[in-house]
């Protein structure tokens, strides 16, 4: 009986980079370098992700509730707001479809 010869290949690890909801010096995306096994900083971004999306929800309820009758000042404060809540929610889902596209 003869034995197969060993691999000297270096099997390929299941590295995953993901799109972190926060953005790094000078406004630039952070990502995280990943296993998938949910480390530390993977579960602050999810529930940093989390906060993001509540809080869009919130502002966009308020703002609902404050566009007829308020005034311009308030107006722009809330526009500043909501397109911050924007950009937070629109990263996270960039980053959730990046991964849901490496799933399929």
């Amino acid at each position: 009986m003869r034995a197969e010869p060993e691999s000297t290949d270096t099997p390929e690890l299941p590295y995953e980079q993901r799109l972190l909801p926060w953005s790094g010096a000078e406004g630039k995306p952070c990502y995280l370098i990943t296993d998938n096994h949910g480390g530390p900083v993977s579960r602050l971004a999810d529930a940093t992700e989390s906060v993001q999306l509540g809080m869009g929800a919130e502002l966009l309820a308020h703002a609902r509730e404050l566009l007829p009758d308020t005034p311009r000042g308030e107006l722009r404060f809330l526009a500043e707001r909501l397109t911050e809540a924007l950009r937070d929610a629109l990263r996270v889902a960039e980053s959730r479809g990046q991964r849901l596209n490496r799933l399929n």
